[in-house]
C-alpha cells in the first residue's frame, strides 16, 4: 500500500417518494486514479451523477467503470444519462436474455429461445435500454458475477448459477405473478400485515428482523468489496440474506478477513428483509449487549434513504448497526461522503450520526 493511496465514496441524495441509490467513487492506488460509478438513481439523478463527478473529480473526468447492481428503476434509470453524456469505458451489468438458451427448459410456456429472449428484454426494459445506449456509444458491456474483478473491486455475489435461479424465481419473468393478478385474499393479507406492524420500545441490543425474504430482483444485486488504503469497503446494492451469505462464504477466497468491514453500505436502504443478526455478526462483528462497552466508531454504516420514504430505513436495522459499533449516517436530503486519505473538499463538513432508536418494529 502506497502512502498516496486514498478513496472517496459519495452517496448522492436521491430524493423521491421512494429511496434510490447513486454512488460515485474516486480512488487512487499506486499513483493511478480510478473513477467508479455504482447505480444512477432515478431518471433525473443521472444529471446529478455527472455534475458531481465534474465538480469534485475533475471536469469531464473519465469513468473507468459503471456498475448496475440490478434492474430496479431507483438504481438503473439514471444511468441512461450517464452513458449518453459521460466518458465511460466499461458498463458492468447482467442481462437475463443472454442466458435464454440455458433457461428455456425452466420456462414451461416457451419452446423458442428467440421468443424467450424477446420476453426477457420486455421484462427488464431499463436494462435493455442501457444495452442499446452502451452499444451506440461504443461502451463495452461485461457481466458481473462472483469472481469478477472491476477495477480494484471484487464481485462477491451473485454467482452465475444463483443469478440464473433468480431469473426463474423473479416475479418479472414470464411465469411470475403480476401485481394485477393477486387475489383479493392476498391483497387483504398484505394490508393486514402492514396494519399489525407497530413500533415498540426495545432495550439496547434487542433485534427483530422480518421473517420474510427480499425479492429475487434484489438478490440479483452485484455486491462489491475492495481493500483500499488499508480499509475494507463493502457495497451491497439491494442484496438480501442469500447475497450476504455468499459474501461470507467467498470472502476468504479474495483475502478478506471477516468480520472486519470499515465502510458498509446497508442493503436496500435499511430494509428488515435483507439482513439478520447472524449475518451481521459474521460481516460486522458480534453485537455488544452492553451499551457502555460498544465502541462509537468501529465502522461506518451508510444508508441511502429519501426523506419522503416512510418505509426506509427500519429502526431495527439502524439499531443493529449501533449494536456492532457502527457510526450510522444516511442521505435524506443531502449527499454523504466517506473517505480515507482523500484530498480535502471545500465546503463539506463531517457527517452527523443518526441518533440511536430506542424503539423498533415488531
Amino acid at each position: 500500500m502506497a502512502e498516496t493511496d486514498y478513496f472517496e465514496i459519495d452517496f448522492l441524495a436521491v430524493e423521491a417518494a421512494k429511496s434510490g441509490d447513486a454512488i460515485t467513487i474516486r480512488y487512487q492506488i499506486d499513483d493511478e486514479v480510478f473513477v467508479h460509478v455504482v447505480d444512477g438513481g432515478f431518471t433525473d439523478t443521472g444529471k446529478d451523477v455527472l455534475a458531481h463527478i465534474d465538480k469534485y473529480y475533475g471536469a469531464n473526468a473519465y469513468i473507468d467503470n459503471v456498475v448496475l447492481t440490478h434492474s430496479d428503476g431507483d438504481h438503473a434509470r439514471g444511468l441512461k444519462h450517464v452513458l449518453e453524456n459521460g466518458s465511460v469505458e466499461i458498463l458492468w451489468m447482467n442481462r437475463p436474455w443472454l442466458y435464454a438458451e440455458e433457461l428455456i427448459d425452466r420456462f414451461a410456456t416457451y419452446n423458442s429461445v428467440d421468443a424467450l429472449k424477446s420476453r426477457l428484454r420486455k421484462c427488464y426494459p431499463t436494462v435493455n435500454d442501457l444495452e442499446v445506449i452502451a452499444e451506440a456509444q461504443g461502451i463495452e458491456i461485461r457481466e458481473a458475477f462472483q469472481g469478477t474483478q472491476i477495477g480494484h473491486f471484487h464481485v462477491m455475489s451473485p454467482t452465475r448459477a444463483t443469478y440464473l435461479d433468480l431469473v426463474v424465481e423473479s416475479e418479472k419473468t414470464p411465469e411470475g405473478i403480476d401485481e394485477s393478478e393477486k387475489s383479493a385474499t392476498q391483497i387483504m393479507l398484505e394490508s393486514l400485515k402492514a396494519t399489525v406492524r407497530g413500533i415498540f420500545a426495545a432495550l439496547w441490543g434487542e433485534e427483530v428482523f422480518s421473517t420474510e425474504e427480499t425479492s429475487a430482483e434484489n438478490e440479483m444485486s452485484v455486491v462489491q468489496a475492495a481493500q483500499i488504503a488499508g480499509k475494507t469497503i463493502l457495497l451491497t446494492g439491494d442484496t438480501g440474506r442469500r447475497g450476504l451469505q455468499a459474501v461470507v462464504n467467498y470472502a476468504p477466497s479474495v483475502g478478506f478477513n471477516l468480520p472486519g468491514i470499515d465502510r458498509f453500505q446497508v442493503p436496500h436502504h435499511g430494509s428488515r428483509r435483507n439482513v439478520n443478526s447472524e449475518l451481521l455478526d459474521q460481516i460486522l462483528g458480534p453485537r455488544y449487549t452492553n451499551q457502555s462497552a460498544a465502541p462509537e466508531h468501529k465502522f461506518t454504516a451508510l444508508i441511502s434513504s429519501a426523506l419522503e420514504d416512510k418505509h426506509h430505513p427500519r429502526k431495527s436495522v439502524e439499531r443493529a448497526m449501533f449494536h456492532r459499533g457502527g457510526f450510522v449516517t444516511k442521505t435524506e436530503g443531502k449527499s454523504v461522503r466517506t473517505s480515507h486519505n482523500a484530498p480535502d473538499r471545500e465546503g463539506w463538513v463531517a457527517a452527523k450520526p443518526v441518533p440511536y432508536p430506542t424503539e423498533q418494529e415488531q
